[in-house]
């Protein structure tokens, strides 16, 4: 009788596949440490700087408060930084839009079983839902940029420009689902509505800069939110396919609503598209939002503009990452300690055309199944080393059906070298 081994779960891996998928793990950061004075000390601290001050120092003092005091304006304070967010919020809220959409969700497996429970089929019918969502223009002629999640299978998309209570209707015009963009249009905008904001360079960004956010959390449109670069150094799971991609790590507050809304530096330039948040489970602002960078936007806009679906391309094959499995065993088996092993090549897929092989199964002579010490392990992508599913499908990010992928893949204990053309393959 067969037994199976734990290296790889299931029999049946070897010739069903597994596909792999993104886990992200809940951050928990150490509480915050509270530095307490003596009071006593303060106070003996206060006496003797006190015995030391003189007339003369004190008028000093008086002068240095009266010049570092912010400059008020009517009530209100006008340092530089405010200035700044002031002048930039005036500049770009007018190419800000304000998107609600309609889409018919489908009753949800709950719903069903209800409904044979109490014998009320068809009485569940699909129901309408209600999105909210960010945008801004970026072209003069009106083209909108947001989420894909924003319009995602919307019915319905109406869009409001800041300053006019008006709804006008609009139309996806293309997406890029594994980037989690799309561009929209409206139909009818008055003359001069269309005000398009800048786009930025968000490779001169620095840890630290102002970032601003604009947008409708909670359906509370036009909203803004300041606060800094935090980080430019994280990759986050983006799109319909969860694949991680560097994004723009921000403490500005973003909220449900202001997916799709620019996030600003303090030239008033796009450097980022608003799109997710880490909330530790409370749906809301944490502190740690992410944005996709507006270096994305630029290179997908042209076909976003022709109206194109822009997809990334697959290998059409199915993996196992190794990583996870017991050492010892990998050891046993002639398969290396890292990489994914190619579980399934499709037919007529570019890794079939490249020559990749999907590993068999062989029984060995304890009765164990295990894959064969021959089979393909894909150990590096375009020279980088691959430890998981995503290592690979994140290689492909960015690449368009005529483009080459170089791959070193593992055969045994011959290391091969493969040049892999992509095409518009997809799974049937």
């Amino acid at each position: 009788m067969n037994r199976v081994l734990p290296i790889l779960g299931v029999t049946a891996l070897l010739a069903a596949g597994v596909y792999g998928g993104y886990q992200v793990a809940e951050m928990q950061g150490e509480p915050a440490q509270v530095l307490k004075l003596d009071p006593k000390a303060q106070e003996a601290s206060t006496q003797a700087t006190a015995a030391t001050v003189t007339q003369n120092t004190s008028a000093q003092t008086s002068a240095a408060q009266t010049s570092v005091e912010p400059a008020y304006d009517d009530g209100t304070a006008r340092t530089e930084s405010e200035l700044n967010t002031a002048s930039v919020v005036k500049n770009s809220s007018d190419g800000l839009v304000f998107i609600e959409t309609t889409s018919q969700v489908a009753p949800n497996e709950q719903q069903q079983m209800l409904e044979q429970l109490f014998g009320m089929q068809g009485q569940t019918q699909p129901r309408e839902a209600r999105g909210l969502g960010s945008g801004f223009f970026v072209t003069d002629s009106g083209d909108i940029i947001t989420n894909f999640h924003v319009v995602e299978n919307a019915s319905e998309i109406n869009i409001r420009l800041h300053g006019d209570a008006r709804a006008y209707p609009a139309k996806v015009i293309g997406t890029a689902p594994d980037y989690d963009l799309a561009l929209i249009r409206a139909d009818e905008l008055p003359q001069g509505g269309v005000k398009p904001l800048p786009l930025g360079d968000d490779k001169q960004l620095e840890v630290g800069l102002k970032a601003i956010a604009l947008g409708a959390p909670f359906g509370l449109d036009f909203s803004v939110s300041e606060g800094i670069i935090s980080s430019l150094e994280r990759e986050a799971p983006v799109g319909v396919s969860n694949v991680p991609q560097s994004v723009i790590q921000t403490d500005a507050a973003i909220n449900p609503g202001n997916s799709g809304g620019p996030l600003l530096n303090s030239a008033g330039q796009v450097v980022g598209v608003n799109t997710q948040i880490l909330t530790g489970g409370v749906q809301q602002s944490a502190g740690v939002g992410f944005a996709i960078p507006v270096s994305v936007v630029k290179q997908l806009l042209p076909q976003l503009q022709a109206g194109e679906e822009v997809t990334t391309p697959l290998l059409g094959i199915s993996m196992f990452e190794l990583s996870g499995a017991d050492p010892a065993q990998l050891e046993e088996y002639g398969l290396p300690e890292t990489g994914v092993l190619i579980t399934r090549v499709y037919p007529g897929s570019p890794a079939q055309r490249a020559g990749l092989r999907a590993a068999e199964p062989q029984e060995r002579p304890d009765g164990a199944v295990a894959p064969r010490p021959d089979s393909d392990v894909i150990t590096a992508v375009e020279g980088r080393e691959v430890d998981s599913a995503d290592d690979v499908k994140g290689a492909l990010i960015g690449k368009r059906p005529g483009d080459q992928v170089a791959m070193t893949v593992q055969r045994g204990e011959e290391t091969v070298n493969v040049n892999i053309e992509l095409t518009n393959f997809r799974f049937n």
